[in-house]
């Protein structure tokens, strides 16, 4: 249950970020709204996922995970270029976040 709530988190801050890009600076009304849907329920999820985990350990994870999703939406939907460094940077912070957990 841990890993799925992060994963919720991380989902719906990212999402979030997603509407915050639309929102052209929280300009448009309906996307800056969502902005804060989504963030709030990134929050509360989070808030759910530590009940069973530390905060250091709950927020490198969620924060890693929302990490890789943005970087993921962001080449698919606004087609922001994926280089070789950033996909090492990438998988520098997923080896981190499985050193973090295994050190627990």
């Amino acid at each position: 249950m841990y890993l799925f709530l992060a994963v919720m988190a991380a989902l719906s801050f990212t999402i979030g970020g997603v509407f915050m890009k639309h929102s052209a600076g929280l300009t448009r009304l309906a996307p800056s709204l969502l902005v804060y849907l989504f963030f709030a329920a990134g929050a509360s999820l989070q808030t759910l996922t530590m009940r069973t985990a530390g905060l250091g350990m709950t927020y490198i994870l969620v924060l890693g995970l929302e990490a890789m999703l943005s970087l993921t939406f962001a080449a698919l939907f606004f087609k922001e270029g994926c280089s070789p460094l950033k996909l090492f940077g990438a998988a520098v912070v997923v080896a981190g976040i499985i050193l973090l957990r295994q050190s627990e």
